[in-house]
């Protein structure tokens, strides 16, 4: 039986984690001063966009200090109980992450109808300039996030939720400009529909792939049946089977299999180039087993 690793990248995953942690916090930090100066307008102006926006916002902090959580639970060594560590925390994160946000849109939703039924007037000078600050820390925002969410999902959410949170308040600015120019009032409640919209869609994605990844679906990221065409193409295997593929985390992903060669002699080489289709794979965690033609597998615990 052979038993693989490919954790070439460990080396690299502290200094990693400790920029990924200081960038998160700069976000917390950034995302919590302005979501308090909003709030402010919003209840001082009357203007649900503006608190609706706020309350978003407020979730998006919930957001990131959940991944900087994960990011931190992820850092932590292994033991006997954990043998895996903590990383699948990050993965809980993303999961939370996205809850959050349906949440979200289920109360901007109750307070757009409330608007549309009763509504009332709105300062648009105080939306377009609070909104506009929104661009700026928000687009500074969705910059120190992009280079830490590729590859991983965790960090992709709260990227996505940025970005998002880049375009919607862009769009409240535009309602403020149209309130100043025509005095229709209703665009607001307009806005706040749209920005729930505009969450439901950057949310959904996210929820798909995290309760795929919770229920140790096959990350999407993998492509499983090119990976078994590979390892039955290898010279020497003559079957292929127990082939198994999960997320560790939302970076770290694991794969065991059973591949039957031709001859002993072949196995270091076979076990080889097994190891190579997987880490060009993206799995970083393989374990191979091999047997020889006629051996007997039934499924539990194969020697």
């Amino acid at each position: 039986m052979g038993h693989t690793h490919n954790h070439h990248h460990h080396a690299e995953s502290m200094p990693q984690d400790k920029s990924t942690r200081a960038t998160l916090v700069l976000c917390i930090v950034l995302n919590l001063a302005f979501v308090a100066i909003e709030a402010a307008v919003g209840f001082a102006s009357n203007s649900l966009g503006l608190l609706s926006d706020a309350g978003h916002n407020l979730g998006d902090v919930l957001s990131l200090a959940i991944s900087l959580l994960a990011v931190g639970m992820a850092a932590r060594a292994a033991n006997k109980h954990f043998t895996y560590g903590y990383k699948k925390s990050t993965i809980l994160a993303s999961l939370a992450n996205a809850v959050i946000l349906f949440v979200a849109v289920g109360a901007i939703l109750v307070e757009c109808i409330s608007k549309f039924r009763h509504p009332e007037t709105v300062s648009g000078e105080a939306v377009t300039w609070t909104a506009a600050v929104g661009i700026v820390v928000n687009g500074l925002t969705t910059l120190l996030l992009m280079g830490k969410q590729k590859g991983d999902l965790n960090m992709r959410g709260a990227f996505v939720h940025m970005m998002m949170d880049t375009l919607v308040s862009l769009g409240v600015v535009v309602s403020g400009i149209v309130i100043i120019c025509t005095g229709w009032t209703w665009v607001d409640a307009l806005v706040s529909l749209v920005i729930a919209l505009v969450i439901v869609a950057s949310a959904w994605s996210l929820l798909r792939e995290s309760l795929n990844l919770s229920l140790d679906g096959v990350p999407g990221s993998i492509d499983i049946d090119g990976m078994e065409a590979k390892v039955k193409s290898i010279n020497g295997v003559a079957g292929l089977h127990h082939l198994h593929v999960w997320a560790i985390s939302t970076t770290d992903v694991a794969a065991t299999l059973h591949i039957v060669v031709t001859d002993a002699a072949a196995m270091p080489r076979v076990k080889e180039d097994v190891r190579n289709i997987m880490a060009e794979a993206g799995v970083t965690h393989c374990t191979v087993e091999c047997e020889l033609p006629g051996e007997v597998c039934h499924g539990r615990c194969c020697c």
